[in-house]
């Protein structure tokens, strides 16, 4: 539908424009909506008449301003089931989260906002299924989107697929200045002046990204489900610990937070003072349950000085903890009460181990699993107990399939899950495909059975019987337009006994 058909539909008191009015379009950001339900769903917005302009209070004016909002079971929105008024306040960056309960489970809705007579782009999402139901899931998985490295077209691709759910990984966006982090190709557009270390810089940082129009229409497409990395705080920080020793750093995270919820579709209660909690459990019906953990805020501080590094001894002590006492007891219980079929565990960082170095030696990389490897083995021996655990990871920029074992020095060790790693959105510019490279590293480390360097996302199919996974790749993001493909592909059969 174009348009002017589209307003023709739209009901009168909807587009009815009140005294006062913006000067211009305020819905630069776009609209979201995510952490569905079996009744309802939140929905996002933030208003930004300037994405870049006052401070990242994107050129609004200084009051609050009430935001309508509608719901359809139908794109013309002829059929409206809920519609409300919200407030978008200047202390929130003008950002709305509505949660929406009491609405049918497992159906396709459309929403849409209006302020001041301005009239938002339409989003399409859904409620989960019934608690008893085993309807199939179509879902992408995406994570490490740096704006300067490369366009997002990847975004739009996966956007076409129009998944039930997109479950984002974490590296959102990133803090660096400009060409701060620099890919192998070079810049392809650049970051806003200087390195986030305020609010302002985050919530500026956040509508930079959210103005790309190809991100716009992915957060369209279907709800999110979203977790953070390092890079929505800074680099490689572990708890209340700094990477680079920065200064007040328990307030520039906690900042960083609050920018995170005010340009994300989360739930109020995720926001508590200068914490905010992404741990979560989401469930599809009976057929599968995600649990989103939190590899960042509760960790122990890297070993050996972090990095990629042989020869640390201090990554083997089985006091060092990745996802703090409270996330762990709260995944343990999780896990061992879940009556899903399938069990998903959606997190930010590599739970395979990985030697690095080809020949004799290892080395491994300590900001990840490798670097808290009896923790993995404690939560791998968990899995191993649980109902069709598949591990669904970020952070790489490469594609990875891997076998998950107790103990990966051992051949004969039973493989207890499978993970799944997807490649970054842009992150390290247009990548490549080196076979010379690829045969050495999966020789290196024979349970991981596949690795692509190239840019894109994974889009899986999810039934009672198997879980259908097509690794996509792009050839370019540093010109806008490639095609996706599927690269590689993968059945995790269901256990029948499961």
């Amino acid at each position: 539908m174009d348009r002017r058909s589209f307003l023709a539909a739209v009901p009168a008191t909807f587009l009815a424009s009140p005294s006062r009015t913006l000067k211009a379009d305020p819905f630069t950001l776009g609209v979201a909506s995510g952490d569905p339900g079996a009744d309802g769903f939140v929905l996002w917005t933030r208003l930004a008449l300037d994405p870049l302009g006052g401070a990242g209070l994107g050129g609004m004016p200084a009051r609050d301003v009430d935001v309508d909002w509608q719901v359809a079971t139908d794109e013309r929105f002829t059929r409206i089931v809920r519609s409300g008024t919200a407030t978008a306040r200047r202390s929130a960056a003008h950002s709305v989260h509505v949660e929406l309960t009491g609405l049918e489970p497992g159906r396709e809705y459309f929403y849409r906002f209006r302020s001041e007579g301005r009239l938002s782009p339409e989003g399409r999402t859904r409620t989960t299924p019934a608690e008893g139901a085993e309807t199939p899931l179509a879902f992408a998985v995406a994570a490490c989107a740096h704006y300067e490295h490369g366009y997002y077209t990847a975004y739009r691709r996966l956007a076409e697929q129009e998944p039930d759910l997109v479950l984002f990984l974490g590296d959102y966006l990133y803090e660096y200045g400009p060409s701060g982090y620099t890919a192998p190709a070079g810049r392809v557009r650049s970051h806003t002046p200087g390195k986030c270390a305020t609010l302002a810089d985050y919530r500026l940082r956040h509508a930079q990204y959210k103005s790309d129009r190809d991100l716009q229409a992915a957060h369209a497409a279907a709800p999110w489900l979203v977790a953070f990395d390092d890079h929505e705080v800074e680099n490689n920080w572990a708890g209340p610990v700094s990477s680079t020793g920065a200064p007040a750093f328990a307030r520039r995270r906690a900042d960083a937070f609050r920018a995170y919820y005010e340009n994300m579709p989360l739930r109020r209660a995720s926001l508590d003072g200068a914490r905010l909690r992404v741990n979560r459990r989401v469930s599809w019906g009976r057929l599968a349950r995600f649990h989103l953990l939190d590899t960042r805020q509760f960790r122990d501080d890297q070993a050996c000085q972090d990095g990629v590094r042989a020869g640390c001894d201090e990554r083997l002590s089985p006091e060092r903890t990745l996802l703090g006492d409270g996330q762990w007891r709260w995944l343990e219980e999780g896990l061992r009460g879940s009556p899903a079929r399938w069990n998903l565990l959606g997190q930010q960082i590599l739970m395979t181990h990985r030697d690095y170095r080809t020949g004799p030696g290892r080395e491994v990389n300590l900001d990840s699993w490798d670097g808290y490897a009896p923790e993995r083995t404690r939560l791998l021996t968990s899995l191993a107990r649980t109902s069709n655990p598949v591990v669904l990871t970020g952070d790489a920029h490469m594609h990875h399939l891997a076998d998950l074992k107790t103990d990966f020095d051992d051949p004969d060790s039973p493989v207890v899950a499978r993970e799944l790693v997807t490649t970054s959105i842009a992150s390290d510019g247009d990548g490549y495909r080196d076979s010379a490279w690829i045969a050495e590293s999966l020789a290196e480390n024979p349970h991981i059975a596949y690795i692509d360097q190239r840019r894109g996302y994974i889009m899986a199919r999810l039934t009672r019987d198997g879980l259908d996974a097509d690794f996509r790749t792009l050839d370019r993001v540093s010109r806008r337009g490639a095609r996706a493909r599927t690269s590689h592909q993968v059945t995790i059969p269901a256990d029948p006994g499961a």
